[in-house]
This record gives C-alpha cells, structure tokens and sequence, in this order.
C-alpha cells in the first residue's frame, strides 16, 4: 500500500494527540463521518490529520485501490481500503478495524463494498475470537465480487480471503483458490496480484508435502518477481531456498543464503526481513545442539506479538535442552489457546507441543534403560493428558508437513510427531506405523536431518546406529530420541506388548554366536559374557551363583572335603586371576579365539579351586572377596555382550537387560516383551 503524500500544511499548534472533537475544530469544513476517518487513521495527530486532508482533497487518484474501481465519491471507504496498518502482523489494529467497521456501514457500491470486508476480515486475523465473523465477512466479499464481474476485483478479494482465513486443514482449497487467482490476475493484466497467486501456489504445496512441485512453484515466483521488477520477491524466495537447504541438512548453505537474505531484505525495505535472518540463524544453531540462547529472544518476541504462538516454540527448545519441568509447566500453560487458536503459525505451535508432550515427563529408554513402571492405579504421568489431545489434534493432517505461515519455516513431517505422541500414550501400532511413514516421506524428499529424528524415534532393527550416522555426517545433534518402553519390550500399565516372536534360539557357529530373536538376528564374535548368557536364558528363573556361573557350570555344589588353602596361596591364586582377567580383556579386545578359550579353561580351574577351599570350615570373608570379584567379572563380560547387541539387535538387546538379574546370584527372569521360550543349541 502507497502512504499518503506530504503536503504543506498550517503549523502546528500542538505536539500531542487531539480528541475527534478538537480535530473537527481544526477541519471546520469536512463532514463530520470524514473527521471523524481522518481522526482514527491518523491517532488525532494534527500534522498528519491535515496533511491525509490534503490528499483527499487535491489527489482523487489516491482514492483508487488496486482493482477496486475509484472511491472518490466515499472518503471514508477510501481511506479504509488505503492506510497501511500500524501494528505488526497478527497484532490488531483498533483504530483501522474501526476505521473499516465505519466503512462497512455506508451505502457503497458491491465492487468498494467487498473490498472493505475483505481487509476489514484480514485486519481481524489477529483477534482468536472473530473466526466466525472472518467466515462471514469473506463469504460475503466472495459474493459480492462474483456478482459483480471483474477479475482484478475478485482475484483481491479472494487473495484476501487466503489470508484472513488461514485453516491448516483447507490446504487443498489454497492450491485451487491460488491457480483462480493467477487466472484471474493475468485476465486484468495485474501481475502483482498474479505474483501473489503464484506463492500461494508454492505454500499450499509445501503443507501438502509435495516438496518438489513446491521448489517448482519457487523458482517461477522468483523469475516472475525478478520480470516485473519486484526486489522483495527474491528475498523472499531466497528465504525459502534456505529452508530447503535446512530441510537437506545443508547447514552451510542455509547460513549462507540467511545472511544474503538478513542483507538484501534491508535494501529492499522488506518488512520482517531481520526476523526471517534471525530464525533462519536460530534454527541452524538448534540443529547443532545450540538451543539455551534461542529461549529468551522467543520470550521477548511472546511479549510483543502474543498471537504468533513464539511461546511454544520456546517450549520445544526447553525440552531439547533436557528442561523438561519447565517445559511441562509451559506445556500447561499453552495448551488451552493453542488448541483453542487458528491462524498461520497454528499446526507449527501445535508440534512444538507434541514434542514437548512425547519427551517431557517419560525416561527414554533406549539411553538410560528401563524404567519402574507405576501400577495401573497410579496417577498418569505429566503430560499424559496433553499427550492425548495434541495427537486428536495432529492426526487430521498426517501424511502432511509441519509448515508455519507462508513456508517461512518447514520443521519436519507430522506423522514423525503422532508416532512420538502414540508411543508416548503406549499405542505401538499407532506409533510404528505414523514413524514409519515419517520414514519413508523423510526418505522420499531427501530430508536428511528428519530422516535421522524419525529413525532415532523409530528404534527399530539399525536404526539408531543409521540415524546416529546421519547426524554425525550433517553435524547435527538429535536431541531425544523419545523412545518409551512400548518400544521396548517393556510392560506398561494398559498392557503387556506381544513377544517379538514365540520362540527365539541361541547357537553356536564356529568362531560365532548367533542370536535369532524374532525379526532380528545377530551374529556375535565369542567372547566369555555369551557362554554365561547362554547359560541364564537355558534355565529361566533358576539362580546361579556368581562363582558357579564363571566356573562354567549353574547350580553347582560347593566341596566341603578340601582344606584350606594358605594365605601364600591365596595371593598366589588371586594374582593368577588377575593376570587371566587382563589376558581375557585382552583376548576379547582382539578376537583371539584360541587364547581366550584357553584363558577361560585355567580360570575356570582356579576358581573352582578357591570355591573348594572356601566351602567349609574356612573364612567367609575371604570366601566373599573372590564371589564378589566373580560377580563382577561376570557383570562386566555380560554387559560387553548387551552393549554390542545394541547395535545389531536392539529389541533382544533391551529385553535382556531388562530381564537378567546379576548380584551374588544371577537369573534370567524373562519380562514381557521377550519371546515364549528359548532354544539354545
């Protein structure tokens, strides 16, 4: 929109604000509808109450706007469709909305009538509880503008109409309503109005997922910018190729591109161009790992402009940085007006709570192992009930991407965030089939980075070992992977999961284990840790103690004929262990088969012989050293087994830990989530 020209005027008497009545004092001649126009336009600024006078009254060509045809019969309707607003997007502006409801109620003509409902619903976008009367007030526009003929009329009112009722779910109405509006606007020869039409095009596709058609849709609007002259177009496209380097994993470039933007936006006197820079640079950092600076500019920002949800985000950034009380509180407080919100920045806000719901107020399982879980009486765990809500919320627009107002951020697919909240709400089928579709989406558009999130939340068989070298390869961090212990294997209070198979084997193959436990099958070099596994799972339930177990057998009888060994022979004995100790850890560092087996075979003998001469009659103290010196050496060698079943068999891996019981006795004592039974050859 063109501000009014300066013209000169009477100096001023007075620097404040005057009433309408004063300003109607200093225009004795103007009608008082038009004083009292001029007075909310200008906020009762004398210099500028006098200097619009001017304009209205020497320049009727001012009074054309666009395609709507001239007003200089209706200064009131002139200056509603003309003055730019004063406050920034999504912020209403009172005097402006007033300025137009003035407007709407004169008798004008269908074509300046629409025109005026049409902003007066934009300028309304702001306030969450106009969205019927938005609806209302574009319908009406609409009509008005079909029944009156003009293409150039219709194509700005229906371009309105996108902006003042911005529905997440009516991506597919954008796409069509975009390609009539760049019907219409090449029909009037308006080729601004068509370069709008053309971006409508790419954001609609970009919500829908279709990523390529959208990148299509870009370069057109760039080309289309750059033929009638429009410098704000490139930036803008140029902002949107950084997003798409992000969406890539391409961090260099997207940096690049923002400071390019942060520069070019300035000297094209772009509006928002210092905000775009800057979110573009803060997502860059969070990817990196970088997220406990980016919370205060977002609560500054929530301050300013409540309406654009920058409070959820901020949220999200506080659960990333593992503060997740803090988050849940926020969660709390947000989720009300965001559930009960509309607008552009809606389904964006809306996932940065579901984030924050999936990883606040659960213990990720795959890191830290699993957790107690709380009888089914027990009170739901924070962020349950959220949970709950936000996937209802999301689930109408899986399939599509998390796309905040005009494609200015694109931060993942919405199936990634319902199978977090479903695993969350102990719902694995919902959650393996929402993360596997994330997958294939993340796959199919080349989005490295969310590719590695959604595997990382996945856990399926080598995908935290591929999403974790993903990551390292782009330099990014995953914050949490989010798993709870529906993925793994783990009874939760609604329900046990099923086994992963009914049967699963152990075997020996040659230098080899192999561990075949339903979908997943893991080949293991031998190492000491297998041989006392295969003894736990071939005995479920029964202990063995700890010097039995290292001794190769379970349950055996402790000899009460031997004597004692003396103190020289007991140093001699422990000195003995601990140098077989050093060359199994060595043997198992290396592979070496044959050294190791036969390191097994002596310490075997060894400790055999200090469980004999402990027995009876001996000293228990002693007899407990060497059991907790095997209770150790048996915890270790086991966990070396776990830890490299992690990254070959993840599901088998979390079962076990979850079911072998060491201390002074160990057992095997199956938890759910395992199979019905072991065969072990």
């Amino acid at each position: 929109m063109v501000q009014p020209g300066r013209h000169s005027a009477p100096p001023q008497v007075r620097s404040g604000p005057l009433t309408e009545a004063e300003l109607g004092r200093e225009l004795p001649v103007r009608p008082a509808d038009e004083v009292h126009a001029i007075w909310l336009a200008t906020g009762g600024q004398l210099g500028a109450a006098l200097d619009l006078a001017a304009v209205l009254d020497h320049d009727p060509g001012w009074r054309t706007r666009g395609a709507v045809d001239a007003v200089a019969a209706d200064a009131v309707a002139a200056l509603a469709l003309r003055l730019p607003p004063r406050t920034d997007f999504l912020s209403p502006d009172v005097a402006l909305i007033r300025l137009l409801e003035t407007a709407a109620g004169r008798p004008l003509t269908g074509r300046v009538r629409a025109g005026v409902l049409i902003r007066l619903a934009r300028e309304l976008l702001g306030d969450p509880s106009a969205a019927d009367r938005r609806q209302s007030l574009c319908a009406e526009a609409v009509r008005l503008a079909r029944a009156d003929g003009d293409p150039g009329t219709l194509a700005e009112v229906l371009d309105g109409r996108l902006h003042a009722v911005w529905d997440p779910a009516t991506a597919q109405d954008r796409l069509d309503t975009a390609a009539e509006i760049v019907g219409l606007a090449r029909r009037a020869g308006d080729a601004p109005m068509e370069l709008r039409g053309l971006f409508w095009r790419f954001t609609a596709l970009a919500e829908l997922g279709d990523l390529p058609a959208a990148e299509a849709a870009l370069v057109t609007y760039a080309r289309t910018g750059e033929l009638i002259g429009d410098p704000a177009a490139a930036v803008v496209a140029m902002s949107r190729q950084a997003v798409f380097a992000l969406i890539r994993g391409r961090f260099a470039l997207a940096g690049t591109l923002a400071e390019k933007v942060a520069a070019d936006g300035r000297r094209a006197g772009l509006p928002d161009t210092d905000r775009l820079a800057t979110m573009l640079r803060g997502f860059v950092a969070r990817s990196r790992g970088e997220v406990a600076a980016q919370v205060a500019p977002l609560r500054d920002l929530a301050l300013r402009l409540p309406g654009h949800f920058f409070e959820a985000t901020a949220a999200r950034i506080l659960a990333e940085s593992g503060q997740h009380d803090e988050a849940l509180l926020e969660l709390d407080r947000l989720l009300p007006a965001v559930l009960s919100g509309t607008g552009p920045r809606w389904l964006g806000a809306v996932a940065d709570l579901a984030f924050v719901a999936s990883v606040s107020g659960a213990t990720p399982g795959a890191t830290h192992g699993p957790r107690t879980i709380p009888a089914p009486e027990a009170a739901p765990a924070p962020g349950t009930e959220a949970a709950r809500r936000l996937y209802d919320a999301l689930r109408p627009y899986q399939g599509r991407l998390v796309v905040w107002g005009g494609a200015n951020m694109i931060t993942g697919t919405v199936d990634e965030l319902l199978g977090r909240l479903a695993d969350r709400l102990a719902r694995p089928a919902e959650a393996r089939a929402h993360l596997d579709r994330a997958v294939r989406q993340a796959e199919r558009l080349g989005a490295l980075p969310w590719l590695a999130t959604a595997l990382d939340a996945r856990w399926q068989p080598g995908d935290r070992e591929r999403a974790h070298d993903i990551a390292a390869r782009l330099g990014i961090v995953i914050s949490w992977s989010g798993r709870t212990e529906a993925a793994l294997g783990v009874p939760t209070p609604d329900r046990d999961l099923e086994t992963t198979g009914a049967e699963w084997r152990m075997r020996r193959d040659g230098d080899d284990w192999i561990i075949e436990a339903g979908a997943e099958v893991a080949r293991l070099r031998d190492v000491r840790g297998l041989h006392f596994l295969r003894t736990l799972v071939a005995a479920p339930g029964r202990e063995v103690a700890a010097l039995d177990l290292v001794a190769g057998g379970a349950g055996l009888a402790a000899s009460v004929a031997e004597p004692l060994l003396d103190e020289a022979g007991r140093r001699n004995y422990r000195r003995r262990l601990d140098e077989l100790e050093a060359r199994l850890d060595a043997a198992d560092r290396t592979g070496d088969i044959v050294r190791a087996e036969a390191a097994v075979r002596e310490r075997s003998a060894v400790v055999a012989a200090l469980r004999q001469a402990t027995g009876v009659g001996g000293r228990p103290r002693r007899q407990s050293t060497e059991a907790e010196r095997a209770r150790v050496n048996a915890t270790r060698a086991l966990g070396v087994v776990l830890k490299r079943l992690d990254a070959v068999a993840p599901l088998a891996a979390a079962h076990l830990r979850a079911s072998v019981r060491t201390g002074a006795r160990f057992r095997y004592a199956p938890e759910p989530g395992g199979p019905a039974r072991w065969r072990v050859d």
